[in-house]
Formats: C-alpha cells, sequence, structure tokens
C-alpha cells in the first residue's frame, strides 16, 4: 500500500538549509567541548565533612574534615622530620629570601637564632626552663628571631594579642626580661615605675637606638640591653646549646581578651605550632601549596597564634614574607592603623617580590573589591558583558583570570588598585571576621583568584574552619531589613581539628533541620587556655574531654560546611 503523501518531496533541501544545519552543529559541539569544566568535582563539595554515627543529647555529632576522615589520625607536622619549633628552619634549603626588610638564607638565620639565644643567656642572665621573656615586638625579623632563641634554650615567650592588656600583664605575671623597640622604653620604664617595684631587678632588651631622654630616665634598677649587642656577644662566643625542648614543652603564652572582658592567656606547645602550620598548609589544595617561588604578605600579627602559624608556614616552605601595616600593635605617638583595609594597596613597606598569597582581614578585601570594581565599570561597554561571562563560568565551577575579558577589562583594574603584582597574586585567604555571603561572588570576580575563607581563634594555632579553595557555590537567601544578609560559610575543621555543637534542639534535628548551637573544638592544634589570676586551667562551661568553647554560634549545612552566626 502506498503513502498518501510523497516523502521525497519533504526531503529536498536546499543550500541555504544545509549552512544553517552545520551552523547549529558546529555551535552545539563548540559549546560543550569548549564549556569550561569544574576546579573540583561537585560531589567533593557535597560532602566537605565526615560525621560521626552518633551523637548525645543537645549536642550534634562530631564533624571532622572530609580529607581526614573520622578513622584518620590527625596530621601535626608539615613532615616527619618537624617536631619543634628549630626544625621548621630546613636545614638543606640554602636559598635566599626576603623577610620583611632582609635577604637571608636559612643558614643564616640559624646562626643569628643562636648567636641570639647564646647572648641572652650571657648578658641578660636569662635560666633555660625558669626565665620567661615579654616579646613588645611589631612584626619583623627580630620577633622571630628572638621567638626561635628563646624557644631553643627553653624560655618561653609572652605575647600579647592587643597593646592595650601591657600594663595588665606587667601586674599579673612580671617577666624575667623584655623585648621590645627602643620607642617604647619611656611608656615601659612608667609603667614599672608606676607599679611602684623599686626592689626587683628588671633587664630590657631594645631593638633601635633609643632617645638619650629615655636612657636618662632609666633607674639603677633597670638594665637596658640593645638587641644588636646582644646578638653580637653571642656571635663573639662559642654558642651555648641547651636540651632539646619536647614537642609538649611550652614555648610560648599568647595574652588577649576573653570575651567577658577578662584577661586570659593560650599555652602553646611546640606541637601546637607545627600542627598550627599543617593546618596552614593545607588552606590551599596540594598542586596550589606554597613553594619558595612565593611570596606571602599577612595582616594578622605575629603576637596571635594564627599570625605566628602563618609567619613559620612562610618560614618552612622557604618563601619571602612580610607584614602590612595593620599587624602593629605598637605605634609611635599613638599613630593608629587605618581601619579600612587601605594599607593593603598603599604601596610597599619592605624590598620583597609581588606578593602571590594574601592573608587579610575582610576589611581589606571589601576595600580590594570595591575599588577594582569601580574601576572596571569605567568600561562601561565592556563591563556588563565581561560580568556576565565571568558570572557564567563561576556557575559552572570554573574560575580563572586568563580569559578574555579579564584581559579586556578587569587586568587593568586591578593593576590600577594594587599595581604591576596584581598579576602574580594566585590565592587570598580571609580570617578574622565574617563575609556577607552576598559579597563572595563579586569578590572572585573581581580578584578572579582562588578565595579561602576562614574562622580563626586566639586559642587556635592555624584556622578552626576553611571553605574549600575552589568552592564557588553561591547559596542566594532572601534578605530584608529585618533579616540582613547572613555571613558566608567558613568550610568545614581544618584538617587537625574536630568539632561539634551543643545546645542544639534535638526535634528540629531528628525532623531533618541542620544543627545550630556553641561551637566546640579539640585537636593538636588547639592551645590550652589558663587563667591568668591563679594561671591554672580553665574549665568553660559545656568543656569536657579537652573541647573547647569558640564563643560563636554555628550552624553546620548540609554538605558538611559550618556557617557562623553570631557571638555568644
Amino acid at each position: 500500500m502506498g503513502l498518501p503523501f510523497n516523502l521525497s518531496e519533504y526531503l529536498i533541501t536546499d543550500d541555504l538549509t544545509i549552512l544553517l544545519a552545520l551552523i547549529a552543529a558546529t555551535v552545539f559541539l563548540l559549546n560543550n567541548l569548549y564549556k569550561p569544566q569544574p576546579l573540583v568535582h561537585p560531589i567533593l563539595l557535597g560532602r566537605q565533612s565526615d560525621a560521626g554515627r552518633a551523637r548525645n543529647p543537645k549536642e550534634s555529632a562530631v564533624y571532622r574534615n572530609y580529607g581526614t576522615g573520622l578513622l584518620g589520625r590527625f596530621p601535626i607536622r608539615p613532615s616527619k622530620e618537624v617536631y619543634i619549633l628549630a626544625d621548621l628552619v630546613k636545614q638543606e634549603s640554602e636559598a635566599p629570601r626576603t623577610l620583611w626588610s632582609t635577604k637571608i638564607t636559612n643558614t643564616h638565620l640559624q646562626d643569628r637564632v643562636a648567636s641570639l639565644g647564646t647572648g641572652l643567656l650571657r648578658l641578660a642572665r636569662l635560666q633555660p626552663n625558669e626565665s620567661n621573656v615579654l616579646l613588645l615586638l611589631n612584626d619583623s625579623l627580630e620577633f622571630i628571631v628572638a621567638d626561635m632563641a628563646l624557644a631553643s634554650h627553653c624560655i618561653p615567650s609572652f605575647t600579647l594579642a592587643s597593646s592595650n592588656l601591657l600594663s595588665s600583664v606587667l601586674e599579673s605575671h612580671p617577666p624575667s626580661a623584655i623585648i621590645t623597640h627602643a620607642f617604647l622604653l619611656s611608656q615601659i620604664l612608667e609603667l614599672i615605675y608606676d607599679a611602684g617595684e623599686k626592689t626587683g631587678h628588671h633587664t630590657i632588651i631594645v631593638v633601635g637606638e633609643p632617645s638619650s631622654q629615655a636612657m636618662a630616665s632609666v633607674a639603677s634598677n633597670v638594665k637596658v640591653l640593645k638587641f644588636s649587642e646582644v646578638e653580637r656577644e653571642g656571635f663573639k662566643v662559642e654558642k651555648v646549646i641547651s636540651p632539646l625542648p619536647k614537642p609538649s614543652d611550652i614555648f610560648t603564652v599568647s595574652f588577649f581578651e576573653g570575651e567577658g572582658g577578662q584577661l586570659q592567656s593560650a599555652q602553646l606547645t611546640h606541637e601546637n605550632i607545627t600542627a598550627g602550620v599543617t593546618a596552614t598548609r593545607s588552606l590551599l589544595p596540594l598542586s596550589h601549596t606554597p613553594s619558595p617561588l612565593d611570596t606571602i604578605l599577612s595582616t594578622h600579627s605575629l603576637s596571635t597564634p594564627y599570625g605566628r602559624a602563618i609567619a613559620y608556614t612562610a618560614i618552612y616552605e622557604g618563601t619571602s614574607f612580610a607584614t602590612q601595616r595593620s599587624s602593629e600593635l605598637y605605634h609611635i605617638d599613638d599613630q593608629q592603623n587605618p581601619s579600612d583595609g587601605s594599607d593593603i594597596i598603599t604601596g610597599k613597606r619592605y624590598p620583597i617580590p609581588a606578593p602571590t598569597i594574601l592573608f587579610i582581614k575582610p576589611q581589606h578585601l571589601n576595600y580590594l573589591v570595591s575599588e577594582i570594581l569601580k574601576q572596571a565599570s569605567k568600561s562601561w561597554l565592556l563591563f556588563p558583558i565581561a560580568w556576565r561571562h565571568k558570572l557564567a563560568g563561576i556557575a559552572d565551577g570554573f574560575l580563572t583570570k586568563d580569559s578574555l575579558w579579564d584581559r579586556l577589562v578587569f587586568d587593568n583594574a586591578r593593576a590600577k588598585v594594587m599595581g604591576d603584582g596584581a598579576a602574580a597574586l594566585r590565592a587570598i585567604i580571609v580570617s578574622g571576621g565574617a563575609i556577607d555571603a552576598e559579597k563572595m561572588t563579586p569578590s572572585r570576580i573581581a580578584l578572579s583568584v582562588p578565595l579561602v575563607n576562614t574562622f580563626i581563634h586566639p586559642l587556635v594555632a592555624g584556622p578552626v574552619l576553611a571553605s574549600h579553595a575552589f568552592d564557588l557555590q553561591d547559596f542566594p537567601a532572601v534578605t530584608n531589613d529585618v533579616l540582613p544578609s547572613p555571613a558566608a560559610h567558613c568550610g568545614p575543621p581544618s584538617v587537625n581539628v574536630e568539632a561539634k555543637l551543643v545546645g542544639v534542639d534535638d526535634e528540629l534535628v531528628e525532623n531533618g533541620a541542620d544543627p545550630s548551637g556553641a561551637l566546640l573544638v579539640r585537636g593538636p592544634s588547639v592551645a590550652r587556655l589558663v587563667s591568668v589570676e591563679d594561671y591554672v586551667d580553665v574549665q568553660p562551661e559545656g568543656d569536657k574531654d579537652g573541647w573547647i568553647i569558640m564563643g560563636v554560634r554555628a550552624k553546620v549545612q548540609t554538605n558538611g560546611s559550618f556557617q557562623v552566626l553570631s557571638q555568644i
């Protein structure tokens, strides 16, 4: 039986039809072949923490980083040869790098540490395992040299998270000696004299040249030494070698202000700081870890455990390192640092190579992003198109600063804001405050490098929580005047920290809601909290089996990432 119509009439094509079909096929293939692939598999972002199978009433399960696992051992050393602070200086590495203003090799650094340690024992009469030294220093090479020299002779160093704590620390736990800047000598002498300790003997080692006026006010019971002279004394004689400290020995005590305004301190052991370096290195994927070719710039003070972990990570990796002005705690004539984050782009303070990795605070990120987008928007014709293409790439889990739209729009904007070093930048780690979730995507578009959001605490060396460097997900939330934009998530626990929440609503959790409550953590990078008044361990409410309260309320999202909600 024949067909009611002639099929051949419907298959007749002309040249235009064939051309359009070829064009459509070509566009389809190009779209699929050249579509950017996600930088990390979505499955990894869907399960960022491993949760315990059981939980206690009013508590969440215990969470660990997915890379560590529930049964995995916490990494506490960046390599098997590192046990104490001194081991972070690799003897086999001879390439020079720049630390602040000084180009130095590891061998020279070790020589300076040994010389200063010997000089402190000879001139300042410090005693291993008995003395302690207050480091009133801004971030500098002298801080690192002094810190390592004291640790090598089992002499704990004291540091302050804020300059406002100085008088309280001097009254509650006076040190055997003080190492400080020359411009602070007059202020320290006034505090000593006001304390009425006329019979006590004080030793002050100053970095720099003290003024004649300050030296004239030095009482007979105060001994003032120059840092350079102490180091020179140790260089001239045979080095004094003390027994090696154990990983469990305390090498520093960091004083900070607690939630209630009371003075508290964190006792950090050598193991705490090596674990902190291990966690800091893990902030970037293995293919992006720091190398001697990098330069790290930090805005976190070395007087805090996190800031010190960053610095010693740079020491261990052999990278150049410096800090910005906002990390300074002590100033001449009460000159304060800018609070808007503008110091991150005020030009080079030190002769270091262009920074490749930034450890900054939220205000620095906000300033950078706003300035870059302000410059980019001046290309009024290309900017909207470039924005849409960059946004589409982020939606697909892909990010690069080598695209056509970067070359046409964003590269020039970054160079105007950050200078010639904008091209060298390859990663940014943000710590020390909350970032609005709605600002994360604009930040990634403006900077186009991996952006890690972390949560830190004065008791933890290294990050507590840290987002994945390639987690580009955006979860928009409904906001209004009553409900402002929520904070961006801080990712899962660090590689050597486990976390849980207490005070959760069991009924909501059983019905499938995300648990929320007070955040508690423990792990090898978590220091011991000590009461300054009686110098004994503090056991806050809810602290059991080594768990330490972080002082914030948090929520665990479905994919295992944590979102800090508020202070307690």
